[in-house]
Order: structure tokens, then sequence, then C-alpha cells
């Protein structure tokens, strides 16, 4: 995988499947398969046996993995997916939106 332009609690869009154009917040990034878990999108039915967290069991919503080339990061201020350039800080590397150079970090 590339650099990585999309982290933890990072807000990102969907830009391409069944959730294009929606909006979430990141929950778990796994560089090493590709893929990020964010919360809202990409949602599946899971089984849920009764138990004490659960006493009813039944059927609940979770979020799955997706693919991180599927999501971008968003910026509220121009409200679309938006491009990454990494540029050195003081002493560390930080994420810059190359359209208005916002910084995100």
């Amino acid at each position: 995988m590339s650099i990585a332009r999309i982290r933890k609690n990072d807000v990102v869009v969907a830009i391409a499947g069944e959730y294009a154009g929606q909006t979430g917040k990141v929950l778990r990034v796994d560089p090493g398969r590709g893929q990020v878990l964010v919360e809202g999108l990409n949602v599946m039915k899971k089984s849920v046996r009764r138990s004490k967290t659960s006493p009813d069991g039944g059927f609940v919503d979770r979020p799955m993995p997706m693919g991180l080339s599927k999501v971008m990061p968003y910026d509220p201020d121009r409200k679309k997916g938006v491009r990454i350039a990494r540029v050195r800080g003081a002493d560390k590397l930080a994420r810059r939106i190359k359209g208005s150079g916002k910084m995100l970090d």
C-alpha cells in the first residue's frame, strides 16, 4: 500500500459502490489488507446469539470493511472529497489538502 492518506477518526466520503457520495467517520484502518472500517457505510446484518450483553439476540447492523481505494478524505468546507499531499512540518510529516492548502493534522 502507498502512503497513509486516511487515518482513524478522519471523515471520509465513499467514491464508489453502493454508498457512493455518503460520508462517515473512520473507525479502523488495516493498511496491510488495504481496508477501512467506516461508521454508517457498508452496513450488513449480523445475527447475534442471546447472551448477557444482548438478552434478546436477533439481528444487528454492523459496518463491514471496504477498500481504501473506495474512500477519499472529506473537506466539509468544500463539501467534497479531496486529495492529500504530505508536507514536512516542524518535526514530522503532516497532511495538507491539495486544492485549498488547509492542513488536516
